[in-house]
């Protein structure tokens, strides 16, 4: 079997890896891996944005199954292409991607199906979006509607940061088309829970929930980043909780995407905030999200492979489910110095060998090889992966990991799943280094 990877970040890295496990005789392929991905595949030397150079190049190397990652190819309509073609290709249709690529798309399309979000208003003149956040108040949230990386989202706690960020994005341009037009929303407060659903376009199967931070400082702070860390499982995350996020929001949305003309097939992930007055839709991705991907597949016992070539045959998923394994994963994000702001690439990486294990992966995000060896080449740059009976064990092990991989201007957060250590009983789980 011939399986190309689309991407090459962390993400990308942890897709790789999960799929050599359920595919061990398979021949992978990834479009410019890096470097941690580049010994386990073929390398691709195309863009992964180039739609019509990949599509041109799976089908004369009669690839079986494409696996697109980032948004910005399932955006511009892979999935379409390939299609058109008959290509096997696992991501939703450039119709369905708008439930990303636009979030006020998405948020007309919560309010049409009563699935519970924040209130919210779309503005493309600054005047009205900055008349409408004085009316308002804060906290409030500012986001860029299209694609941003996952840094387009501001939240105020003041109404002169507010206009600031309207202004940033409506008047500088700071976030190019994707701030053309913008959303602003109401706070919520709570914590939130990543879902991942994968979903053929009517039936879906949930993979364990995890949560993300955001923020690049210490105990939520600073601006937002890609993500700077992960863990699965949640503990908030009940099966009464799932069982909400499944009935009530999952199931809709794929019932209102149908019903608007673009079935969603592929990645469904839901960014839900776990409220007073229950699930709140943060926002939705057409994807894997990273660095989620990065501790729910290691903890996914059963073939992700199977479920993939399930959907992208049109094929359906009634009746099945995804097997996990007991134990917790957190993965701790090394990034480099300056990020989420400018940041200097080629610094050298030292991974000590002894470092990685069956209970520790180091997953590639921002690095390439090169002369002298390996070095960064992003702001996200190594993801260090733990995974072990307790979340204490696993959260010790990670952070404990990443403080031995080496570059300049290293920095990581020290305080992943925070939250799910307050929730602990240190007399049960204790945390100790």
């Amino acid at each position: 079997m011939r399986i190309l990877i689309v991407g090459n970040g962390g993400r990308e890295h942890a897709l790789l890896w999960k799929l050599r496990r359920d595919a061990p005789d398979a021949e992978f392929f990834a479009t410019r891996p890096n470097g941690g991905m580049a010994p386990l595949c073929q390398s691709v030397d195309i863009a992964p944005t180039d739609v019509e150079g990949l599509a041109e190049w799976a089908a004369a190397n009669r690839v079986d199954l494409t696996v697109v990652g980032p948004e910005a190819p399932l955006a511009s309509g892979i999935t379409d292409r390939f299609e058109a073609l008959g290509l096997a290709v696992f991501g939703p249709s450039r119709a369905a991607a708008r439930i990303e690529s636009s979030k006020a798309y998405a948020k007309d399309l919560l309010r049409s199906a009563n699935i519970p979000t924040a209130e919210h208003r779309t503005f493309s003149n600054q005047a009205s979006a900055e008349a409408w956040v004085r009316e308002q108040g804060a906290p409030i949230v500012v986001k860029a509607s299209g694609l941003a990386a996952g840094k387009g989202a501001v939240v105020c706690m003041t109404v002169e940061d507010a206009i600031d960020a309207v202004a940033s994005m409506l008047g500088d341009m700071n976030f190019g088309e994707a701030g053309r037009e913008i959303v602003i929303e109401e706070f919520m407060d709570g914590e939130e829970i990543s879902v991942f659903a994968v979903c053929d376009g009517e039936d879906f199967v949930l993979l364990h929930p995890s949560q993300d931070h955001k923020r690049v400082g210490e105990g939520d702070t600073g601006p937002n980043t890609g993500g700077m860390g992960a863990y699965a499982p949640v503990s908030i995350a009940t099966p009464q909780v799932m069982e909400e996020a499944a009935s009530q929001v999952i199931a809709p949305t794929l019932a209102a995407l149908a019903g608007d003309g673009a079935p969603f097939r592929g990645l469904l992930y839901a960014g839900l905030m776990n409220t007073e007055a229950g699930l709140k839709v943060v926002e939705f991705n057409c994807r894997f999200g990273d660095p989620e991907t990065q501790v729910v597949l290691p903890l996914m016992a059963s073939s992700l492979l199977d479920l993939m070539l399930t959907v992208a045959e049109g094929r359906s998923l009634a009746g099945v489910t995804a097997e996990i394994r007991p134990g917790a994963a957190v993965t701790t994000v090394l990034a480099s110095g300056g990020y989420p702001g400018s940041y200097e690439k080629g610094k050298s990486i030292t991974i000590p060998e002894d470092l990685e294990s069956e209970g520790l992966i180091v997953f590639h995000a921002g690095t390439s090889v090169s002369g002298q060896g390996l070095v960064t080449s992003g702001g996200r740059v190594l993801a260090v992966t733990a995974i072990a009976e307790t979340f204490a064990s696993a959260a010790n092990a990670s952070r404990s990991g990443a403080a031995r991989v080496e570059f300049e201007g290293a920095f990581y957060r020290s305080d992943i799943g925070w939250r799910e250590r307050a929730r602990l009983d240190p007399r049960t789980a204790p945390d100790e280094e």
